[in-house]
């Protein structure tokens, strides 16, 4: 069941990120970049969530923000 966050939600979240992890937002986005290449969002934030000792919503927040970035590469 995937739970869905609101856009003001989301950005609390990643605005709280450096305070609640230790590490900056910059910091995470590297570390999913050099990260195993998993396909399916589920899949990425599992993976962070084990590796890193992440809530399930600090990772999602993380691989939501990723994703948005890495699309707005894509298409900027």
């Amino acid at each position: 069941m995937s739970v869905e966050f609101s856009e003001q939600t989301h950005r609390n979240m990643i605005d709280r990120i450096p305070q609640t992890t230790g590490r900056e937002l910059s910091d995470w986005l590297r570390t999913v970049d050099e990260g195993p290449s998993l396909v399916r969002f589920e899949e990425k934030v599992s993976w962070l969530r084990g590796a890193h000792e992440l809530s399930y919503g600090q990772a999602k927040a993380i691989i939501h923000e990723y994703d948005l970035r890495r699309a707005a590469r894509r298409f900027g």
